[in-house]
């Protein structure tokens, strides 16, 4: 039961298992962005090891559906959303993907392990 309007920023972890997935064969409708022109992408819903809540996320380009497996271990990674030119530079706007964890995948993120 809460009854307070203040948001704390709360660290979690980045790493957890696929509980499902989908793939996104349609470019987002305005006002979200996609990258031009648009290619299919996976989404991936991670249970996150350490407190067990589902977060849903894009995993990285080349990786579809087809790739993933229900209980495959994944890592909180980043990877190019789109890149447009702004003020005469490229600029590349990133985005948090899930992706296929490695023996080496880290564990935390914001501070948490």
């Amino acid at each position: 039961n809460c009854d307070s309007e203040d948001l704390v920023p709360t660290p979690l972890s980045r790493v957890g298992t696929v509980w499902s997935y989908t793939e996104n064969q349609y470019a987002p409708p305005p006002p979200y962005r996609a990258a031009e022109p648009f290619e299919p992408y996976a989404l991936a819903a991670v249970q996150l090891d350490e407190e067990g809540i589902i977060v849903l996320g894009q995993v990285p380009k080349g990786i579809m559906a087809a790739d993933l497996k229900v209980g495959m271990p994944m890592q909180l990674e980043t990877d190019v959303l789109y890149r447009e030119v702004v003020d005469g530079v490229d600029t590349e706007f990133m985005v948090y993907v899930w992706a296929p964890a490695g023996p080496t995948a880290a564990k935390s993120i914001g501070g948490r392990s």
